[in-house]
């Protein structure tokens, strides 16, 4: 899923949008932490972090979303840097830049895809070797959706997100991405939910037919979906919205929102589908996009 780019000493990553093709809550930890069952996917968007070595630690952010954002310890891509250098026990500095192509607290995992982004990045370009330190663990404590944007690719995510199974091989299918600029919070959704607990589901059988599998997610649904419309009600004119695009196979909203996505079998469909739906709702975040296993 990364992607390394050397550019004059410097190493750039891609922090692609993570997706919740479905997510169901299972049950509640006496911590209070809510336990899952999701096959996470990603889409060819996302956010993108360039490294490079300079004495002292230093962060810089540009892009469409930078405004508001800290660039200091209040960001998780300092707080992954800081977690890397405590990890591998060095010193070393890094000079990062940030552009933030993806909106902030939208279900779509993208200060976790940015922290994932720069534990690649950094080992990478301080030399350190992934398997003498537990980066998974690392990963765990930035945030529950960090190891699975770590993972980087097609998996089945349980537990509180510590578990992480290999998911199945993915379709060629396309995307349209949708956040109508609410930024929603996680744990006010999560602490919103009401429904009964759901049973973990079977795995997907593999297909390479996107109407097989978009008819097994149908099956399947996203448990937060309730809670997060009562929080945003935009969010239900999205999936409208999504549903009534020509050519859409399925529409969701990814996480706790407020991103929803549409499932389409060819990038000309999504591709249609994004320019009409911008057109209709420009104040809109709209993307089209290849999904990635």
């Amino acid at each position: 899923m990364s992607m390394n780019m050397p550019l004059e000493g410097a190493i750039v990553m891609e922090a692609p949008a993570k997706l919740n093709l479905y997510l169901h809550i299972t049950g509640r930890r006496d911590n209070g932490y809510h336990e899952l069952d999701s096959l996470v996917a990603f889409a060819s968007v996302g956010d993108r972090l360039r490294v490079e070595p300079a004495p002292e630690l230093s962060l810089e952010i540009e892009g469409l979303f930078e405004e508001g954002l800290d660039a200091d310890e209040g960001n998780l891509v300092w707080r992954a840097a800081e977690a890397v250098r405590a990890t591998a026990e060095i010193s070393d500095g890094a000079r990062m830049t940030l552009t933030k192509n993806l909106p902030v607290a939208s279900g779509i995992g993208s200060g976790s895809a940015d922290a994932a982004a720069t534990v690649r990045a950094l080992v990478r370009l301080w030399g350190v070797h992934p398997a003498s330190h537990d980066l998974s663990g690392l990963a765990l404590s930035l945030g529950a959706d960090v190891p699975v944007c770590l993972f980087g690719r097609s998996a089945y995510l349980r537990g509180i997100g510590e578990r992480i199974e290999p998911g199945p091989a993915l379709p060629s299918a396309n995307l349209v991405l949708v956040n109508p600029g609410v930024a929603v919070s996680t744990p006010a959704v999560f602490n919103a939910h009401q429904r009964p607990y759901s049973q973990t589901s079977p795995v997907l059988d593999e297909t390479d037919d996107v109407a097989d599998f978009v008819d097994q997610l149908a099956r399947r649904g996203n448990d937060l979906w309730a809670a997060a419309m009562d929080t945003a009600p935009v969010i239900g004119e999205v999936i409208d919205t999504l549903e009534a695009a020509e050519d859409c196979l399925l529409a969701r909203m990814s996480g706790s929102g407020a991103t929803c996505f549409g499932l389409f079998k060819t990038r000309d469909q999504a591709d249609r589908a994004a320019g009409k739906i911008r057109s209709k709702s420009p104040t809109w975040w709209v993307e089209s996009a290849d999904l990635i296993g």
